[in-house]
């Protein structure tokens, strides 16, 4: 079925705490193309991209994304470089501080301590009308511009698990998710997947993030007066999480598992729920299972509106070296991947993400998505967050690993204090 795409509504109201990355964009723009597609400007040269690389996002993937930008431009060379350290982020600044930065980097966004590094995109015509835009600017100035949109805060699950152990209505508070928990365990399943790597702390943020922003509304400004912290705002998520531990509705020995070994059990049958961003959905269509799976939003706290408001990120978040040697082709390439349509369009495909006035063919489980989206009251930001709405660059590693410390007995305080000296210490 192909139908417009309906997008993300504006976010009303503060923007607040919320998940983690993304991508999206508009119509075909100029910057310097002929109609038949070839550059206008006849330049060569090497533009190296750092990028983000996944079990969507593979390095052949993005090799054959940048080929129709490479056969327009005779004599130009689109590096792809994978990360070297535990991600983009960490490997970014490896190449900074040894001087070998890139000319351009997928993946992240602007903070207070890459925008001086990076170059300012306000003036660009292009800019205007790619997605989160504004919400994503700093101090009135754009630096990152994506593709499309990611949602967040979805509960993915087992249609068949769900049948098995009578649960005829997908949850809508988390007391009624723990209920099912135990119903699925009863039945034979593992009720919640989680896996090591970054996956562990970063469901939390994405199941807590629609309750969180309608307790604390004004979060981010909360926290950067001093008027609440971290820890002590997360605490009682890190106290459920912690009794769905002990309860076997998570796996003790989750820690051990890859990211790509988590999605591979829930897709497998093993488990009964996945929480995870919407490039899931890529996932189950390439192994054949968008049939067997359904998808919900994040449930809230007793007494709240829902569904809440939904955490929505930037997909494919493009940056551009403010060092480059390469500016004139590294702002051409930009924006041919965020404005060209067939290039847009695949980006969208390829991760599950979403763009409004972009056709794209939906997978039955990506419409389930977009009637999420149509129907969540604003979208708010994530974990680190973006523009104006930020936590300390390395939040998103650092509460990960704090949330980690629950599988090795850690108490959800221990944690929560935790988390309040790393923010203090790097504030």
């Amino acid at each position: 079925m192909r139908r417009r795409q309906a997008g993300w509504r504006r976010a009303r109201g503060p923007v607040v705490m919320g998940a983690v990355l993304a991508l999206a964009l508009t119509a075909c723009g100029g910057g310097g193309f002929s109609d038949d597609g070839s550059s206008e400007s006849g330049q060569g040269g090497t533009v190296r991209m750092l990028v983000n690389i996944t079990p969507n996002l593979t390095q052949e993937y993005w090799e054959e994304l940048v080929k129709p930008f490479e056969e327009a431009h005779d004599g130009v060379d689109v590096k792809i470089e994978a990360p070297s350290g535990k991600g983009v982020a960490d490997t970014l600044q490896q190449q900074l501080a040894a001087g070998d930065a890139p000319d351009i980097v997928e993946t992240l966004m602007v903070d207070e301590t890459l925008a001086p590094k990076m170059l300012e995109l306000t003036d660009q015509p292009w800019v205007k009308d790619t997605p989160l835009v504004e919400e994503a600017a700093l101090g009135g100035k754009v630096y990152t511009v994506g593709v499309g949109e990611q949602a967040q805060s979805l509960v993915f699950y087992n249609k068949a698990a769900f049948a098995k152990a009578g649960i005829a209505q997908p949850p809508k508070t988390l007391d009624e998710l723990t209920d099912a928990m135990g119903k699925l365990k009863e039945a034979g399943y593992l009720p919640l997947q989680t896996s090591g790597e970054f996956v562990t702390g970063l469901q939390l943020l994405q199941l807590s993030d629609p309750s969180l922003a309608q307790t604390h509304p004004t979060w981010y400004q909360d926290i950067d007066k001093g008027a609440r912290t971290v820890g002590g705002s997360m605490l009682p998520y890190l106290e459920r999480y912690k009794t769905w531990l002990d309860r076997g509705y998570l796996d003790k020995n989750a820690l051990g598992l890859k990211y790509a070994d988590g999605e591979t059990n829930f897709l497998g049958g093993k488990s009964a729920m996945y929480v995870m961003g919407s490039w899931f959905t890529a996932s189950a269509a390439d192994a054949g299972k968008d049939s067997e799976i359904g998808v919900f939003p994040a449930p809230v706290d007793r007494g709240q509106q829902h569904p809440g408001p939904q955490g929505a990120t930037m997909a494919a978040p493009y940056m551009i070296l403010k060092d480059t040697g390469e500016k004139d082709l590294a702002l051409e390439l930009v924006e041919w991947l965020v404005t060209d349509e067939k290039a847009v369009t695949g980006q969208l495909e390829q991760d599950g993400n979403f763009r409004r006035g972009f056709d794209r063919t939906f997978t039955p489980l990506e419409q389930q998505v977009q009637q999420i989206l149509d129907a969540a009251p604003s979208g708010v930001a994530q974990g680190e967050g973006y523009g104006e709405n930020t936590l300390p660059r390395g939040f998103n590693t650092a509460w990960n690993t704090e949330v980690q410390g629950l599988y090795v007995g850690h108490s959800p305080k221990q944690v929560a204090d935790a988390v309040d000296r790393w923010v203090r210490d790097h504030s």
